[in-house]
């Protein structure tokens, strides 16, 4: 964050007029000299919210420290790629699964086969976080690309229950071919005077690289899977059968 001369300049105006203990650790910065003259810099604890006291608890010793360059001894805030790649896994966003229920959802029938229509590609996404700052350059890029997608009727009283899907690559994307694939749900009972939560999910395999490059080379340790849902109340009724009689008669 800071050189010497930043740092010294930061703790006078940030702690001007400070009661304990925060006179005390400007006292106590200012007695070291804030390290003018050694090469080095000053580093700080940086949060991206309000969730910070559980998540790395910071004390006046480890808020902000000094770091001279190549310092053998493994720095425990030190930024790094990994982190970075955490970080910008936090900050993906994955779309949801482009489905539709063929018939509608409004107008399915006890023992009608339903087809989950997908409706359009996927494509890869990506996120990049990187640090450029004062010499110091990082980035990582976290990057999610659909593998399959799960469909669930939303009742036992459905064949089959829930299935799955793999998505393949194809010209504009991965797309799953749902039509053809003999899994498509058929509604055994009727939804009566309520509705069925059918739910579709796509999982994401996500992977990351050491620098702002999505094509660069996976890293390990590897990133959880993603997962994006689609969720739709469906209205499921009884066939209504017509017999309709011809009677004869005479003018």
């Amino acid at each position: 964050m800071y050189t010497p001369e930043e740092y010294e300049k930061f703790i006078k105006s940030a702690y001007a007029g400070a009661g304990k203990p925060a006179a005390d650790y400007a006292k106590k910065r200012d007695e070291q000299k804030y390290h003018k003259g050694d090469d080095g810099l000053w580093w700080q604890v940086q949060f991206r919210d309000d969730t910070y006291t559980e998540a790395c608890p910071v004390t006046t010793e480890n808020w902000e420290i000094w770091v001279p360059p190549a310092d053998p001894q493994p720095d425990p805030n030190k930024v790094t790629p990994e982190i970075l790649s955490e970080l910008a896994f936090n900050s993906i966003k994955l779309p949801t699964p482009p489905v539709e229920l063929q018939p509608r959802a409004d107008r399915l029938l006890v023992n009608l086969g339903t087809r989950v229509a997908f409706k359009g590609d996927l494509d890869r996404v990506w996120t990049t976080a990187s640090l450029d700052y004062k010499g110091v350059q990082l980035a990582a890029t976290t990057v999610a690309t659909p593998v399959a997608l799960k469909v669930d009727a939303g009742t036992a009283d459905a064949d089959p229950q829930s299935c799955t899907y793999d998505l393949v690559k194809g010209k504009g994307g991965y797309t799953a071919d749902s039509e053809g694939a003999g899994c498509n749900v058929t509604y055994l009972r009727a939804s009566g005077d309520g509705t069925y939560p059918f739910k579709a999910s796509i999982t994401w395999k996500v992977t990351w690289t050491d620098s702002a490059d999505p094509d660069g080379p996976p890293q390990e340790p590897g990133l959880p899977d993603g997962l994006s849902t689609f969720e739709q109340d469906v209205t499921v009724k009884e066939a209504q059968a017509v017999n309709r009689s011809t009677g004869g008669g005479h003018l």
